[in-house]
């Protein structure tokens, strides 16, 4: 990797990107590549890049960005025309964090340009390289890559550039252009002309339209002002009589609001008792009765309206035949689940005793059989943690208690009897039996060690010939003469 920056040619330009992951600084080679550093520093010195969005992205090869339009087909560099490529043999696209100019075809650089996730070599003599990612702000270019891409190469949610900063420009002799804001879609005004009724379609026309006058009239006299209804009680439309409300017809909540009407009559004296009603009902506090609920104790008193009160037991009556679905749905789900494995038990047999013939008929299979079947309950029945831990030494246990016995049991009885060879049914026995547990094994004889006679062989001696021995050849030659001398003896006989 350091042999990659040493080849590097050093930089002389640098600029900031405040995108959506962070900032990005970039360093320009402005010797090596002028034209594509000075229309990129121009454009970020007119806040050209201001709100474009990278719109596409390629896992682990690019990110692209740029377009005002977010579309990869729109563009423009600051010559007013596409300007030509700019190769450097000392720039090579050879890792990531590298800055390219994005193009159409050979000698077609606009404003748009990407980042590379990687080696890119097959950019090379294709694309110019201008620029690279420093510090690090490599890791805010990367998030870039993060996120789905659609069909089209376009990421669901896509990053943008939200301002740039030029932190060091080469070009001294830079002006950046006044760029008139063009609209993407031109829109033209258009007066919209107002529709003129027409009453004589309707057969009530004639009224219809003197109502429309009158309320055009009074729309321009109280034009720009905010209005209620008692600034319009001059209108010979609405009543100026008070509402009278019949004293039969009254509910428990008026009655206390009339009690309430006499006190403030009593202090006041100023106003009618339907005006306070009207005023009192117009506010959105609930009145509040109180009833005794069935339900609770007589003690308990529980303020409600009887609209309420038939709500509430409605409610309750819903949720408790909720409660009762819900445990019926359980328990025969529970049921359910009980037959579905007994009835994965029958199968599992009968599959088995079906798969196996000749079962029935031979023991040994049956002796299989069941052996199987104890194993794959032992394994279905695996412990865990401190209970297996218990299991085991419980196990431990039992079996040191075992062998105590078995040796104990043999002391006594080797004390009682001599020692005699044992017969080949006394060990079958000992070894179908567990008196076996009771042996011990000893690797070092009491015997004492004799030493051997040179003149007495034993079965453990051998002798060495060596056949360049003369004296051996001697002894082979007699031998052979003494076997084909004793062959056609043999043969006369």
């Amino acid at each position: 990797m350091s042999n990659i920056y040493i080849q590097e040619p050093p930089t002389s330009g640098k600029v900031l990107l405040k995108t959506t992951v962070g900032d990005i600084d970039i360093e320009l080679w402005a010797r090596e590549c002028p034209k594509a550093c000075r229309n990129f520093i121009q454009l970020c010195l007119e806040n050209y890049y201001n709100g474009t969005t990278f719109h596409r992205l390629v896992k682990g090869f690019i990110v692209q960005g740029g377009d005002p339009n977010g579309d990869g087909t729109g563009g423009e560099s600051i010559y007013g025309q596409p300007f030509k490529d700019e190769f450097h043999s000392r720039l090579r696209y050879s890792r990531r964090g590298l800055v390219g100019m994005a193009n159409s075809g050979k000698d077609d650089n606009a404003s748009q340009f990407f980042f590379t996730f990687g080696p890119t070599p097959e950019l090379e003599n294709k694309n110019t390289l201008f620029g690279k990612v420093t510090g690090d702000t490599v890791f805010n270019m990367l998030k870039l890559e993060e996120g789905d891409v659609d069909h089209q190469e376009r990421p669901m949610y896509t990053h943008r550039i939200i301002s740039t900063e030029v932190l060091s420009n080469p070009f001294n002799d830079i002006v950046p252009r006044v760029l008139s804001k063009e609209s993407s879609k031109s829109k033209k005004t258009k007066k919209e002309k107002q529709g003129v009724k027409n009453f004589g379609l309707l057969s009530f026309g004639e009224e219809a339209e003197g109502d429309e006058q009158e309320t055009t009239i009074f729309v321009k006299q109280n034009a720009g002002k905010a209005k209620s209804l008692h600034d319009v009680a001059d209108d010979p439309k609405l009543s100026k009589e008070p509402i009278k409300v019949p004293k039969l017809e009254r509910a428990q909540s008026e009655e206390r609001l009339s009690e309430d009407c006499e006190e403030d009559v009593g202090k006041s004296r100023k106003g009618n008792c339907s005006d306070i009603i009207k005023s009192k009902l117009a506010k959105s506090k609930p009145v509040k009765v109180e009833v005794k609920s069935e339900s609770e104790d007589d003690d308990e008193d529980v303020l409600m309206t009887r609209e309420q009160e038939e709500s509430l037991k409605k409610s309750k009556e819903k949720n408790k035949i909720r409660e009762e679905i819900e445990s019926l749905k359980r328990q025969y789900q529970m049921d359910k689940v009980a037959k579905d494995k007994q009835l994965s038990k029958d199968s599992d047999k009968n599959s088995k005793s079906a798969d196996i013939k000749g079962a029935r008929e031979n023991h040994y299979i049956n002796d299989f059989i069941e052996a199987k079947e104890k194993y794959t309950a032992k394994t279905k029945n695996n412990l865990k943690g401190q209970v297996r831990e218990s299991f085991t030494l419980e196990l431990l246990s039992k079996f040191k208690s075992k062998l105590d016995n078995l040796k104990y049991k043999s002391s006594s009885e080797n004390a009682d009897a001599e020692p005699s060879d044992l017969d080949d049914s006394v060990v079958e026995k000992e070894i179908k039996g567990d008196d076996w547990l009771a042996h011990t094994l000893n690797f070092n004889s009491n015997a004492p060690v004799l030493a051997k006679d040179a003149s007495t062989k034993g079965d453990d001696w051998y002798d060495v010939y060596d056949p360049r021995n003369p004296l051996n050849k001697r002894k082979r030659g007699a031998t052979s003469h003494s076997n084909s001398s004793s062959k056609p003896k043999s043969s006369r006989r």
